[in-house]
């Protein structure tokens, strides 16, 4: 017999790491040891280990037995825990389109998320989100970015972006809601031919009942979201299975956390309150676009 790479390896995922991290929280919170758990399941201190790492996906009966053990009896808690679960089983089998694009390795988890979340949120302070993207637009962001300088490359990368944006129609159509500075709008992305078209783009796209763009004033004054762009990504009804994700230069943050879910909902609901009503926002868009 043959070595087999990958035979053995264990994968971790942000869903299953925010299940894990849960159930991590309510064992110690008892006072328990692994072993304990190990008992409860029938399984290994190793297996709970890994579990508790987010490293190997969890069975309903599984998530169940924890709880009990674990004192939890709060239905709402339990669901939410066996919703996580169910939604980390969904990640890790699916094997989708955005595979084919090895542009996509640092967006991989990220686009395979989005691709099952039921909401995104998404506070933005440089660009449009990548959902509302023009393929012009997309390619400017590339070029100006340096990541690649091989024009196919560019290429694949803008083709994937597009391919994303599928998740905005169809029976499974995906809720938006972008909160933009203004800034994003006035920023030459590719020109003011480009500007002009993604603007129109921006527009068409609030056209659709799931998609909600709202924009933030130069005028807003200061504000809780100035120092970081994020998104809110769900898969439940919204605040009640939620991640976070923030980018940096180098790569991608999640926080996984309940209480770093909470506290950022909280302070997209802020900045959105500060920002223009809906059609306010998109005459303001269309007037930049105007300008241009």
């Amino acid at each position: 017999m043959g070595n087999n790479p990958d035979r053995g390896r264990t994968v971790t995922t942000v869903l299953g790491r925010r299940l894990g991290g849960e159930l991590l929280r309510m064992r110690e919170a008892c006072s328990l040891r692994q072993t304990h758990a190990a008992e409860a399941l029938t399984a290994s201190v190793t297996k709970v280990a890994k579990i508790e790492r987010g490293q190997v996906p969890m069975r309903d009966p599984d998530v169940r037995a924890l709880c009990h053990l674990y004192g939890e009896t709060d239905e709402s808690v339990v669901g939410k825990l066996l919703a996580l679960a169910r939604a980390d089983r969904d990640r890790r089998k699916v094997q989708g389109w955005w595979h084919q694009y090895p542009q996509l390795k640092a967006q991989m988890e990220y686009v395979a998320l989005e691709d099952i979340a039921t909401q995104l949120r998404t506070w933005q302070l440089s660009f449009v989100p990548g959902l509302l993207q023009t393929a012009d637009y997309a390619r400017a962001l590339a070029v100006g970015n340096g990541t690649w300088e091989d024009p196919e490359a560019i290429e694949s990368f803008v083709e994937a972006r597009i391919a994303r944006q599928a998740r905005l129609t169809g029976e499974r159509s995906l809720s938006l809601v972008a909160v933009l500075h203004e800034g994003v709008l006035r920023q030459l992305v590719g020109g003011r031919d480009v500007m002009r078209a993604q603007l129109d783009h921006v527009l068409e796209a609030a056209r659709l009942s799931n998609v909600c763009v709202q924009v933030v004033p130069f005028g807003a004054g200061a504000h809780p979201g100035m120092t970081s762009a994020f998104t809110v990504v769900s898969f439940a009804e919204p605040g009640a299975l939620d991640l976070v994700q923030a980018d940096t230069l180098s790569t991608q943050v999640w926080l996984e956390s309940e209480a770093d879910a909470a506290r950022h909902n909280a302070i997209f609901d802020r900045i959105t309150r500060l920002g223009l009503a809906q059609r306010d926002s998109l005459n303001l868009i269309d007037s930049i676009r105007k300008e241009m």
